[in-house]
């Protein structure tokens, strides 16, 4: 799969780490916090996860007025909840093969830019990427092209010399409307069949098949 690739861009939640625990945790205290009543299904919840908010109190029918307001909530309170998230299996291994191996290493997410940024400097994962983009004024979320083709830029590197590695559905429109090769991984937050109907490039169960794909 290697030979032409010079850049592979992550999704952080249900990706690089296991992170539904601190999510759902910090929505609910949010929600409280708030005064806003409701009452979430966590299994329910976790197959949202990778949606924007802002379509999942659509979904789930909370009725949140003041998104921002909630967003500030929520920031604030996710690190409280942070230790209930763990990075899935193999994830140093497989950057630092790329790392290793000359590949641009970019991180692509819908958490804020400073909660990004603090998430991967919590495990301890900074030193691989060289680009962490995520959630900024001005600037369209996935699905749209925008972002992946701003880290592309900021690279140097062409879309057909990316590949973005994501367990939603969200991750795989990204890629095929900025025209880079896309990864589905199944042990996140949507099931093998959920992805596969969006037609990605290559589905990897984890990331260690991930690395062997890349082997190659």
């Amino acid at each position: 799969m290697q030979s032409a690739l010079k850049h592979i861009c992550f999704d952080l939640d249900g990706t690089l780490v296991d992170s539904h625990k601190t999510i759902y945790s910090s929505t609910i205290k949010s929600l409280n916090d708030l005064h806003i009543t409701s009452k979430i299904d966590e299994t329910a919840f976790r197959k949202k996860i990778g949606m924007h908010f802002v379509d999942i109190f659509e979904d789930m029918n909370i009725p949140v007025d003041d998104f921002e307001e909630f967003i500030r909530v929520y920031k604030n309170n996710y690190f409280l909840f942070i230790d209930d998230s763990e990075l899935y299996p193999n994830v140093s291994d497989v950057l630092e093969f790329l790392s290793q191996n000359g590949f641009k290493i970019s991180l692509l997410t819908t958490k804020a830019q400073d909660q990004a940024e603090k998430i991967i400097e919590h495990f301890n994962l900074s030193n691989y990427f060289d680009v962490i983009m995520g959630r900024r004024n001005g600037i369209a979320h996935k699905p749209s092209a925008e972002p992946l083709l701003m880290i592309c830029a900021e690279l140097k590197v062409t879309p057909e010399e990316s590949l973005i590695v994501g367990d939603t559905e969200m991750d795989i429109q990204c890629g095929q409307n900025a025209n880079t090769k896309t990864c589905a991984v199944t042990h996140g937050y949507r099931s093998e069949d959920a992805v596969t109907k969006y037609k990605p490039d290559y589905i990897a169960k984890d990331l260690k098949q991930l690395g062997e794909l890349l082997s190659k």
